[in-house]
């Protein structure tokens, strides 16, 4: 099941403007630039902002996420006409081949359980042309970036066209062995609503993704680092073995 804030409407609705800016998305253009990527797998693909930039740019996109709420407002914005969505998971996809796989964002940490990670990989390695690529980010566990996550720090406030004025915040429930829970709340003014979001994210070691690669059938071609998050984020880089 997707988190709350990608399934209810309303909180899919203010998923963008919580986060207008996506510099982290450079990094990934400009990879599908390097590869010559004509065809991409974008996984976990949300309210589909990269999804939606690439068709604009004349990529062949398809876009998969579990989250109709979210794909909704991906189905709204700019290009969305030009993208293939897809409502499931990564596990269950129809027989594709594309040139590269991405997961932007959190999208490789919420795989907690490692059987469900390697499956997600196996099934990415499937969907790949040989030699095609896998780009995806994961949260250096070292950063301890959950220690940021208190009300005080992450408390935000924004006024959205047609919506009003909305809080949100986020609180660590839990830590354990890697595994990081947190709650995300939601205040709107307009009438009072709190809704809240339950999540969890799986803090894996660069050793634990390399490993976790080649039991899929794939290799590790370089580790970057985000340049918009120095020390806080690895940018994997793999390719399909055949």
């Amino acid at each position: 099941m997707a988190d709350t804030h990608f399934e209810d409407p309303r909180l899919a609705s203010v998923y963008d403007p919580l986060d207008p800016v996506r510099l982290d998305l450079d990094v990934y253009t400009a990879m599908v630039d390097e590869f010559a990527a004509q065809s991409v797998l974008d996984v976990g693909c949300g309210t589909g902002t990269f999804a939606c930039l690439l068709s604009n740019l004349g990529v062949s996109v398809i876009g998969l996420d579990p989250a109709a709420a979210s794909l909704a407002v991906a189905r709204t914005k700019p290009g969305a006409s030009k993208v293939h969505w897809i409502q499931g998971y990564v596990t269950a996809l129809p027989p594709l081949q594309v040139e590269l796989v991405t997961m932007t964002g959190n999208v490789a940490q919420v795989f907690v359980d490692d059987f469900e990670w390697v499956s997600a990989l196996r099934a990415i390695r499937t969907a790949l042309t040989p030699q095609g690529h896998l780009v995806f980010e994961s949260r250096i566990p070292e950063d301890r970036a959950w220690l940021r996550w208190r009300r005080e720090s992450s408390l935000t406030r924004v006024t959205i066209p047609d919506i009003g004025a909305l809080e949100y915040w986020v609180e660590v429930t839990d830590v354990h062995d890697g595994v990081v829970s947190f709650l995300s709340t939601f205040v709107f003014e307009q009438d009072g609503a709190v809704l809240t979001s339950s999540s969890t994210l799986r803090f894996r070691s660069e050793n634990e993704l390399t490993v976790s690669l080649e039991r899929a059938g794939m290799s590790v071609m370089e580790l970057r680092e985000a340049p918009d998050r120095p020390g806080r984020e690895m940018v994997f880089i793999a390719q399909r073995l055949d």
